[in-house]
């Protein structure tokens, strides 16, 4: 966890997902207790599912109930203030009065399933350390009793280890003559673990009789919450529980519990005196609709305050990109057909694509079919819902009309697209191009180019950077030293390439073209420059052949002149 900066006397719980530390030691808290009330006031669900994307304050939520329900605890003064403490009656029948288990398996990963276990194993140990005062307790089980020690000391066998939660729960009912809240977080991150390692079965024989065995007909559970990405339907877990209810981003109940709104960012500004970069992080970090609520993500308004406490210059990073798996835009976009390609295109450029969305998937079948790949995508916080009142038409029953949210996102698809050009442009044939280049023929460079640039995806604006990507991108990995915007002679050339074994450079400045009749001027301005800013002087000395080359762009067509 990286330390606290003080701005305007706020600290920012950066990295801090514990409510009892957030209170305790004076972080900002935005006020979501009313969750609580929700729960309790809307007659509570044996077993209610909440799925959110990542990082959109699940762990929070969770670790706030469990300070609220647990017996073990006193947590009046956590709750001083907060809307909560103005619902007595709530307070007084349930504040601290049962016993409640939480636990998270956020962390249960493993590139094998006995690595996985060993995670699963750990996790259950951890957990129940917090209850050893229950072996000692006269009324336990002696059965029970020796389960518990050897799930403590991690001697379980998988059968008692499926089972880790309905027995924990057995002995508290026992002990404190309650029922059980549980209150289980982030549960389907070992399956997806799973899925993405190939032991998706395996571990759906754990999963299932943990859960089951803790949800279905158990007289020890007065009620459970349980978070998650997506709702497992194939096989389900949660077949046959009584009174289930599935809040999600499509339906919602729990709307604005997570996710901060506007009022709450508003009021955050205004405290942080950061009222000034309020467009910024609505542009990077807003967008997000769940149900008929809009949404910011906690995780990057946070994250971006605390880099402005260090530093009040600093801009707006994709955090996502370096905290959550995005892996599965990569394999979405290793599955592209056409279809997906011009559809991502569509997205890429602000617009919306019209597709059926799924809530009820399971991680062994994501990849079954492009309808599943958007919903997962949608699910999973990497698209949002357009709003249906500025569609400029109806959309059909069970369709939705997607958009990447925010340019956090966007930053995400545009990096992953050039990292999938970059590997896909090395995996193709490029000796006709390389041919061309240390040949000096810019006819066959300009064919060889386009023949490249129509394989890849296209950005929203077709900037210069992304065509400065691009070129670097075909140079890569194949033997050559490429350098970019390194100074030279009395400028900054876009990308230089040398074949230092057989003592050969070639240097390319690129320009975008605002229309294809723009095509040749771009490309004359680029030869211009090179010859303006002596691009070429620097390595008079130290290669034989220098070869410069000016290159426009437009969309995916190309111009190469050779200086």
């Amino acid at each position: 966890m990286r330390g606290a900066i003080r701005l305007n006397g706020l600290k920012f719980p950066v990295g801090i997902s514990n409510f009892a530390k957030i209170r305790d030691e004076g972080y900002y808290y935005i006020d979501k207790t009313n969750l609580i009330t929700e729960i309790l006031e809307s007659s509570i669900a044996e077993v209610t599912l909440i799925t959110r994307p990542r990082r959109f304050g699940k762990t929070l939520g969770m670790s706030m109930l469990a300070d609220f329900f647990d017996v073990r605890k006193d947590s009046s003064k956590h709750f001083a203030g907060l809307a909560i403490a103005k619902h007595t009656k709530i307070c007084n029948q349930w504040m601290n009065q049962y016993p409640t288990i939480f636990v998270s398996l956020k962390d249960v990963d493993g590139i094998s399933f006995q690595d996985a276990c060993a995670q699963l194993s750990l996790q259950f140990a951890d957990l129940y350390k917090e209850y050893a005062f229950l072996l000692d307790a006269n009324n336990i089980d002696n059965d029970d009793r020796n389960i518990f020690q050897k799930i403590k000391a991690r001697e379980a066998s998988l059968p008692d280890l499926s089972r880790a939660l309905s027995t924990l729960m057995k002995m508290l009912n026992t002990y404190y003559d309650k029922p059980v809240i549980l209150l289980l977080d982030e549960y389907d991150v070992p399956i997806a673990k799973a899925s993405s390692h190939g032991y998706y079965t395996e571990m759906m024989n754990i999963i299932k009789p943990l859960l089951s065995t803790s949800l279905k007909d158990n007289p020890n559970l007065c009620f459970a919450l349980i978070t998650g990405c997506l709702r497992i339907a194939k096989e389900s877990v949660f077949t046959g529980t009584n009174n289930f209810v599935s809040d999600s981003i499509v339906r919602s109940n729990l709307k604005e519990s997570f996710g901060f709104t506007q009022n709450e960012v508003d009021k955050l500004l205004a405290e942080a005196n950061a009222e000034a970069y309020a467009e910024t992080i609505r542009t990077w970090y807003d967008g997000y609709h769940f149900d008929a609520a809009d949404v910011y993500c906690p995780w990057d308004v946070i994250s971006y305050l605390y880099d402005l406490q260090r530093n009040p210059q600093a801009k707006p990073v994709s955090y996502w990109r370096n905290t959550s798996d995005n892996s599965i835009i990569r394999s979405f976009i290793d599955y592209a057909s056409s279809n997906i390609t011009e559809k991502l295109e569509t997205l890429l450029a602000g617009g919306f694509i019209v597709q059926k969305v799924d809530d009820s998937l399971t991680y062994d079948y994501l990849h079954s079919s492009e309808e599943n790949l958007w919903s997962i995508l949608y699910l999973t916080g990497y698209l949002t819902k357009f709003r249906d009142e500025v569609l400029p038409a109806t959309i059909p029953d069970g369709y939705s009309a997607l958009m990447i949210p925010n340019e956090e996102i966007k930053e995400i698809y545009e990096t992953t697209v050039m990292k999938w050009f970059a590997d896909n442009a090395q995996a193709s044939n490029r000796k006709a191009l390389f041919a061309a280049v240390w040949s000096g023929d810019s006819e066959m460079l300009t064919k060889e180019m386009t023949k490249l640039l129509r394989m890849t995806i296209s950005y929203h604006d077709y900037r210069e950077d992304f065509y400065h990507a691009f070129l670097a991108g075909i140079f890569t990995g194949a033997g050559y030293v490429v350098e970019s915007n390194r100074e030279h002679g009395e400028g900054r050339s876009d990308v230089v390439v040398k074949d230092i074994r057989n003592g050969r450079i070639a240097v390319f400045e690129a320009k975008y073209a605002k229309t294809l009749n723009k095509l040749q001027d771009a490309c004359d301005l680029a030869i211009d420059q090179i010859n303006k800013r002596s691009y070429a002087e620097d390595f008079q000395d130290d290669y034989d052949d220098i070869l410069c080359y000016g290159i426009a762009f437009f969309k995916k067509r190309c111009l190469v002149k050779r200086k």
